[in-house]
């Protein structure tokens, strides 16, 4: 559950949002800055941290927003703008060869595996499926915010979008090595047979 860290400010802003846009916006500001901060002083390298400064960047800008106009249409679009700026965050990862998932991924495995191909190979699609969930969600949301279908609609969107590839970055990693190690060993027996 270690790759549901890096959504918590997301989740705050869901949750304190229910108070006020502007104040879900600052909680969430608040804590991804102190979630980074956390990991700068437990010696994590901050290399490969674009959910992490994406996050900062969005909810810096949301917060203004939110804040000197409260009552702003943009209000209406929260689910639709979040879960955008998450594709976009997820896909630039991917074009710019740091996948998000890398940052996540290397809290849970040891420094030796983190520059193997089949490493880099799980984490790229990986968050291939993150992307691709949150840029149906958007879709989905904005049909949702368009047609004025209200939270009924949104929050199973919201709830899918997040729970479908958390089950896959679950469950894909080890799929994806007993593949390698299958197809290694193809390999190798028919190198010793030739």
């Amino acid at each position: 559950m270690g790759y549901l860290r890096g959504f918590i400010p997301w989740l705050a802003f869901a949750g304190a949002g229910s108070f006020g846009w502007q104040w879900g916006a600052l909680a969430a500001l608040v804590i991804s800055v102190v979630l980074l901060l956390a990991d700068r002083s437990g010696g994590l390298s901050v290399e490969f941290r674009l959910l992490e400064y994406g996050t900062i960047v969005y909810f810096v800008a949301l917060t203004a927003v939110a804040f000197a106009q409260p009552h702003s249409g943009l209000q209406q679009y929260g689910s639709t703008l979040s879960m955008g700026w998450l594709a976009l965050i997820a896909w630039v990862s991917i074009a710019v060869r740091r996948p998000f998932t890398l940052a996540i991924a290397r809290r849970m495995t040891p420094p030796e595996v983190w520059h193997a191909p089949l490493f880099r190979h799980i984490n790229v699609v990986i968050t291939a499926v993150w992307a691709l969930s949150f840029t149906l969600s958007t879709a989905a949301h904005a049909v949702v915010s368009a047609q004025h279908l209200g939270l009924l609609a949104s929050i199973p969107i919201q709830i899918a979008g997040f729970v479908l590839p958390a089950r896959f970055t679950a469950s894909y990693p080890e799929r994806a090595r007993a593949r390698f190690l299958r197809d290694q060993g193809v390999v190798r027996s028919g190198l010793q047979e030739a």
